[in-house]
């Protein structure tokens, strides 16, 4: 599904009608494939924090940062507004997909593909004819509590997204908490292999959220839902914790 969110320095208000800069600027989109094959979906929690986790490990690639191959697609995404796209594949199409360029990020139970940003009508056609409907999901058991010790986004109680919707909006939450990091606290992240945890938040938990300081997602209201709050960052200051504990790389 197609979502926007906020950008670095608060420049941009996807509540706003009026245009800015940011919408002068070319506009590109960050695609991300999930998984979903016929006989063996993924859960939808997992599915929800695998593509955070795969928005996070291509900011964090090589080929995104300084002179890399993707840098400059990567830097040009991210002086417009950022949008994501989230489609499905399965069988064949999940076959020509991989083997675009780009990376596979593997949960529990859910796969997802991410890709170095296109321009928003320059889709590579493997990927333009993929379904964005569809994405519907669930889980097969109520989730855990969230890990105390990784960040956690929190999702808005009062929304009611499609699975690919809201992992557009993960994928956001995931990269705000991203930006609010230094170096070495993004690369303490990457080498614990970015633990984090979506939940829904309680009413009261929410209010509280959203009338905190912390990272807010505010999606420009272009598809299912309304203008308005989808995601809180709850914990980004906790990947200061695993620097501290010194990890190691993941395998």
């Amino acid at each position: 599904m197609t979502s926007d969110s906020t950008v670095p320095g608060g420049d941009v208000d996807p509540f706003r009608n009026e245009r800015t800069v940011r919408d002068e600027a070319p506009q590109f989109v960050l695609p991300l494939v999930v998984r979903i094959e016929r006989d063996a979906p993924p859960a939808r929690t997992d599915a929800l924090e695998t593509a955070a986790r795969a928005v996070l490990t291509i900011l964090s690639d090589e080929r995104a940062l300084r002179d890399g191959e993707w840098a400059q697609a990567m830097r040009d995404w991210q002086d417009a507004r950022i949008r994501k796209v989230v489609r499905r594949a399965r069988g064949a199409e999940w076959r020509r997909a991989e083997a675009l360029p780009g990376i596979t990020v593997t949960g529990k139970s859910a796969e997802v593909r991410v890709f170095p940003p296109v321009p928003l009508d320059g889709w590579p056609k493997d990927l333009a004819r993929l379904q964005v409907s569809g994405t519907d999901l669930d889980d097969p058991e109520p989730p855990a509590d969230a890990d105390p010790t990784a960040p956690v986004l929190w999702l808005n109680p009062d929304l009611d997204m499609s699975a690919g919707k809201t992992m557009a909006q993960t994928g956001h939450g995931a990269q705000l908490a991203w930006w609010e990091l230094s170096d070495e606290e993004r690369t303490a992240w990457r080498q614990a292999g970015f633990p984090l945890s979506v939940r829904t938040a309680a009413p009261a938990r929410w209010a509280e959220l959203i009338g905190s300081e912390r990272p807010l997602v505010r999606d420009a209201g272009f598809t299912e839902i309304a203008p308005g709050l989808t995601v809180a960052v709850e914990g980004h200051y906790r990947v200061g914790e695993l620097r501290d504990e010194g990890w190691g790389p993941v395998g």
